[in-house]
């Protein structure tokens, strides 16, 4: 499979998501390859992992800023602060494009399911791993969103 073929359903999936979720208008990077990541402390990490025909996990990063705008426009409630709540909303974002993704790639005879989200904070990386292989952002009005692909 293809970093295109690997990466395609996730940024669609991701597009489609805050479009219907958040209405944004949304455009997508082209993916990179990469050998490492770097840790920010104004981003919130989500890491889901894929099992089944392709093993790995996906990593969305959200900006701080983006993420308190993405859950006010879902909960109509302004946030100042990345509490519990504002968590579990990133965590449910995140959640529904996987899903949407593995639907993407079974459309290619990819059979695939995702695992519970990890939240990870103030720009953490999963302990002992190294980066993504394979890198793209979706941009949108409010901020852009990292999608980080590693297989195992």
């Amino acid at each position: 499979m293809s970093t295109k073929d690997l990466l395609t359903p996730f940024s669609n999936a991701a597009s489609q998501t805050f479009k219907l979720l958040l209405d944004l208008d949304v455009s997508t990077d082209s993916s990179q390859p990469t050998e490492n990541c770097e840790e920010t402390k104004e981003q919130v990490n989500i890491v889901i992992e894929i099992t089944g025909d392709l093993a790995g996990e996906v990593m969305y990063s959200f900006p701080k800023d983006t993420t308190l705008e993405m859950v006010k426009m879902m909960s109509g409630m302004e946030f100042n602060e990345i509490d519990d709540f504002v968590k579990s909303a990133l965590g449910e974002i995140a959640n529904i494009i996987s899903g949407n993704a593995m639907t993407g790639l079974s459309q290619s005879q990819v059979v695939c399911d995702i695992r519970p989200p990890k939240i990870l904070e103030g720009g953490a990386l999963p302990a002992g791993k190294e980066c993504s292989i394979y890198r793209t952002k979706v941009k949108t009005s409010i901020g852009d969103v990292e999608l980080n692909f590693r297989t195992v």
